[in-house]
């Protein structure tokens, strides 16, 4: 079996592979001061509950973007499951894509997780968005050409900023899209005024990357937000929420 890290600056994602099936996955806080002992009990009680045998994992594939968990992960596997585990950087999109960013070792570990996996899938122009601490956007050719893209600030980070900032303004639910854009309290408003708000930067970023590529990409949309966004924009067409995860294996598959 494969197992498959995904390190967020808010989230991490786990995954399980047989083969290409996708057993099991689990979202876990990241903690940036955990042990790796601690790390090693969360990920044992997480298996135990899905019947995984941790004597089965062959290989782990991480893509981190934080330092700090990156070192905890590789002494976890190396302690506790007899491997080394393979870091994904930018030589990791080595024959599935070519990096046209003027530094390709700036672009996060996910978003080549992320573009590998899309490319492998639809094998067409794509833009992804993964909706995380950041929104980032990639871009992709027809031709399987990294050519860059765009980065905003997260939903969550946007929404802390209002609710920290206005004292009389409440935390408030955005895991479902509003009713309506016009808001009757002030719960609804502000719901109506960060989500519909962000569908709109996202659709305003796509259009203009569309404009700049020339073509007519697929749009696809990962992360934890990704499922209420795409239901308020308008050019968002396909949802893939365990992009990231399938670009690891597939990376995986390779080394």
């Amino acid at each position: 079996m494969l197992l498959v890290i995904d390190v967020g600056n808010t989230n991490t994602v786990i995954g399980i592979f047989k083969g290409q099936h996708l057993v099991d996955t689990w979202r876990i806080r990241s903690v940036k001061n955990i042990t790796c002992d601690e790390f090693n009990i969360l990920l044992s009680g997480l298996f135990a509950g899905s019947s995984i045998d941790s004597g089965r994992i062959k290989k782990t594939v991480v893509s981190s973007v934080v330092p700090s968990l990156t070192a905890v992960i590789d002494s976890l596997c190396r302690k506790y499951l007899n491997t080394a585990p393979y870091v994904v950087d930018a030589g990791s999109a080595a024959g599935f894509l070519k990096l046209l960013y003027d530094n390709p070792l700036e672009i996060g570990a996910d978003r080549i997780a992320n573009t590998v996996a899309a490319y492998d899938k639809y094998k067409t122009s794509l833009i992804i968005i993964d909706f995380g601490t950041a929104t980032t956007f990639d871009a992709v050719s027809e031709k399987g050409e990294y050519l860059g893209g765009a980065i905003s600030p997260g939903i969550m980070i946007s929404s802390e900023a209002l609710f920290s900032r206005a004292a009389r303004l409440p935390r408030i639910e955005l895991s479902t899209p509003p009713d309506k854009a016009i808001g009757t309290d002030t719960a609804g408003s502000m719901k109506s005024g960060i989500l519909f708000g962000y569908a709109g930067l996202v659709d305003g970023i796509v259009k203009r990357i569309v404009m700049e590529m020339k073509s007519q990409p697929e749009i696809i949309a990962t992360g934890g937000l990704a499922g209420v966004i795409s239901d308020l924009s308008e050019t968002i067409k396909k949802v893939e929420q365990n992009l990231t995860l399938e670009g690891l294996r597939i990376i995986g598959s390779s080394i």
